[in-house]
């Protein structure tokens, strides 16, 4: 299974044993919407709700951190995931925080995970089969996790990586939230970037149809922020959301899968010794 399926190959095998499908859609604070109520309205047939603000760290101040491998196992099991499971993951605005839920996988261990490629919008564009309500609880599953650490960083990773350029950071925020010219969705959080990181606004990833961009098209954006496939590479957006769709189209490209820095431009902004920069 690619990390990427279209809805024809999610359509063939929607219902097919261990294979669940996931509703990961997450909201900015700015925008009026809540992604579980409006799965309940409409979803994809035997669709369930992951949960990224529950998918993560309990006592950690920042949105949905990554969650200890324990936690992760027990919510995966009680989602009805065991490891030899396909994982589909959408969202209702096509593939914004979906990659989230693939990352998540790939971060313990589970190869066998994926993004629906154009996510709801494209599935109903088709006249696809919907349904509404909400779930019951699923079988338990049984799953172990296996923590892949360098799939992640924290804030003393960037602080060395900014000091001594051992790779290369990629922004998935808009261009005026990168160089400070737009305000951040979070109030009292100032925009701009890390000293020496690029720029890839995540929704510059996809066509005119929401779909991802072919491989040689996502090379060649990449290209443009220094890509050369050679430099290690660290995602960051403003929550470690969106960072993910970043790192999904790095995979697709064929090029090194980046790190995901988890705190992202919220913690970074949001401490008071870390250098920022704006233009």
């Amino acid at each position: 299974m690619n990390d990427l399926v279209s809805t024809a190959w999610l359509a063939e095998h929607l219902g097919k044993p261990g294979v669940l499908v996931f509703d990961t859609t997450k909201y900015l604070p700015n925008e009026p919407f809540d992604g579980k109520t409006k799965f309940a309205e409409a979803h994809i047939p035997g669709a369930r709700f992951f949960d990224i603000d529950e998918v993560a760290d309990p006592d950690a101040s920042l949105p949905h951190m990554a969650p200890t491998a324990a936690r992760f196992e027990k919510l995966m099991a009680k989602l009805g995931v065991s490891n030899d499971s396909a994982v589909i993951f959408y969202d209702q605005k096509g593939a914004q925080s979906s990659p989230r839920g693939w990352w998540l996988m790939r971060l313990f261990g589970h190869k066998n995970a994926a993004v629906l490629d154009g996510g709801l919008p494209a599935w109903t564009r088709e006249g696809r089969p919907m349904e509404a309500g909400t779930p019951a609880a699923p079988a338990p599953g049984t799953y172990v996790a296996d923590l892949i650490a360098a799939r992640i960083k924290g804030i003393g990773d960037i602080k060395n990586i900014i000091a001594d350029g051992s790779a290369l950071i990629l922004d998935a925020r808009s261009k005026g939230r990168f160089d400070g010219t737009a305000p951040e969705p979070r109030p009292g959080l100032p925009s701009g970037h890390m000293p020496g990181a690029a720029n890839v606004p995540f929704n510059e990833l996809f066509g005119a149809d929401g779909l991802m961009l072919p491989a040689a098209e996502l090379r060649a954006r990449f290209a443009s922020a220094g890509v050369d496939g050679t430099r290690p590479l660290v995602t960051s957006c403003g929550t470690g959301v969106t960072a993910c769709v970043v790192a999904l189209g790095l995979v697709q490209a064929g090029l090194p899968e980046p790190a995901i820095y988890d705190g992202s431009w919220t913690e970074w902004a949001g401490r008071p010794e870390t250098p920022k920069e704006n233009s």
